[in-house]
């Protein structure tokens, strides 16, 4: 390295491509290290929801904090869609990385942020669209179903912008810049922490406030993401039409099981949200405060889950599988831990999250019934998270779907219904930490069969057929969802 050479966030010096730097290394340094830094950008993000929704509760109208629960519920189908592409997105280059095949990564890398552009604009139109017979299928009536609709027509134009900057945090992490990634969210989360407050007490807008600076911050994530991605690592390169249809192909391999099984979660939400809504607003109110708790309290469990993705993919690529199931052992280890820890602060502090969210009634019952019981069910959901992400980075993408679709419909609709016969809105919480257990379990289990097919064999050799195709490993939408 000659003086003027400096390395870069990667270990990399300036003007050589940079190396593949999870297949080196301490495993379960690297899964600390990129789950820490996607939980600070996340935590960002999410207490500014957290944030959003304690302002509005000041305002002191139960229907406020209850339409922005109803709204929620429609606009975490559209993060679960960008999600499911940011995770093929962040699988392929990665691998690609750990290949060495740095120009294909970018030229994936470009694919993939026009494809989640186009696929958000066709989503966002269909939704707005829909939005009002959406909200009455939910249980929202009168005044609430109209701020709720106020809310998603203001935030739902500004879906392809969310999409275009989750995806570059994906590729920085694939990148292995763990540190630029987590700027793009915690940027995000800065400029609304700013915002929130101004335009809903400032400028006296109250929940339209909080919708425009919504918009405002994620126009911030994309510029910070932009500057990562392509001023410091060049990571990006559109191809031509061809290159993109066959990227596009690729993507749609994963990206499809990949948004099939996070769409899950929010058919799962919906669900629930329709089951407590008939105990009247305090009740959707405490389900609204109970689903910011949620990330926040859970958190680096998200990131957990984004983060052991380019840990596994670098590590697959380079054709290191004992380095594959040492990360996801270490990732099980790490979560379990957590989710232990955040249940006993929980506990200690559900008394405190009530008073602060100005919580009565069924809103409180609801809180605290979550902070004494329900949050251990998502031990289970972690360990669900974690054999997702090994799912969809191994080649086993339609299982994750199965499994998150399972928990949806049979692991939710059962349980909840008779947890609310028997107990009323509490007893829909237990019902979906019991289904929580169930498929989280059973979700481990066969990850870890999973893992025990990978060796050193030649990957066009083992079952299901990831990669086969003629110039492209990624070249065939098929091979990544059937399974011989």
């Amino acid at each position: 390295m000659t003086g003027s050479e400096k390395p870069d966030a990667t270990g990399a010096s300036a003007g050589a491509p940079p190396k593949a730097r999870f297949v080196e290394g301490s495993t379960m340094r690297h899964v600390v290290v990129m789950t820490a830094t996607g939980s600070v950008g996340l935590m960002a993000v999410f207490l500014v929801d957290f944030a959003n929704l304690f302002y509005i509760a000041q305002l002191g109208q139960q229907n406020l904090a209850a339409a922005i629960g109803y709204a929620g519920t429609i606009l975490f189908f559209n993060v679960s869609i960008c999600i499911g592409i940011t995770i093929a997105a962040t699988a392929l280059v990665s691998r690609y990385i750990g290949q060495g095949e740095r120009e294909r990564a970018r030229h994936m890398a470009g694919s993939a942020l026009a494809f989640i552009v186009l696929v958000t604009i066709a989503v966002a139109a269909l939704i707005i669209a829909f939005a009002d017979p959406a909200l009455s299928l939910l249980g929202a009536t009168g005044e609430t179903k109209s701020i709720a609709r106020g809310f998603l027509l203001i935030v739902l134009p500004s879906m392809p912008i969310m999409g275009f900057g989750m995806c570059l945090s994906g590729l920085l992490r694939a990148q292995g810049d763990a540190k630029r990634a987590m700027y793009v969210t915690l940027g995000a989360g800065f400029a609304a922490a700013l915002l929130d407050p101004l335009f809903i007490f400032g400028f006296d807008l109250g929940v339209t406030g909080a919708a425009i600076a919504t918009v405002c911050s994620r126009i911030i994530m994309v510029m910070i993401g932009l500057h990562g991605a392509i001023r410091i690592h060049d990571l990006v390169n559109m191809p031509s039409v061809s290159g993109m249809m066959e990227d596009a192909s690729a993507l749609s391999g994963i990206a499809l099981p990949a948004v099939l099984t996070n769409i899950a979660t929010p058919v799962g939400n919906a669900y629930i949200t329709g089951a407590i809504a008939p105990y009247g607003d305090d009740a959707v109110a405490g389900w609204a405060v109970i689903g910011r708790i949620i990330p926040v309290a859970f958190g680096a469990i998200f990131a957990l889950s984004g983060a052991i993705g380019p840990i596994l993919g670098q590590n697959f690529g380079a054709k290191k599988f004992d380095r594959v199931r040492e990360a996801m052992g270490n990732a099980l280890i790490m979560m379990i831990g957590y989710c232990l820890v955040v249940w006993g602060i929980l506990f200690l502090l559900q008394g405190f999250v009530i008073s602060i969210f100005d919580a009565t009634d069924d809103a409180a019952e609801l809180i605290g019934f979550f902070c004494t019981i329900a949050a251990f069910g998502f031990l289970f959901n972690g360990g669900l998270f974690v054999a997702n992400a090994a799912f969809n980075n191994l080649g086993f993408p339609t299982l994750s779907t199965l499994f998150n679709w399972g928990k949806a419909t049979i692991g939710t609709i059962p349980f909840v219904w008779a947890g609310s016969v028997w107990m009323g809105a509490t007893g829909v919480l237990l019902g979906q930490a019991v289904g929580a257990l169930i498929f989280g379990l059973a979700s481990v289990i066969v990850c870890f069969r999973v893992l025990k097919t990978i060796d050193t064999k030649d990957p066009d050799e083992r079952k299901p057929p990831l990669w086969r195709s003629g110039a492209s490993p990624f070249s065939s939408a098929k091979s990544a969802t059937l399974h011989n």
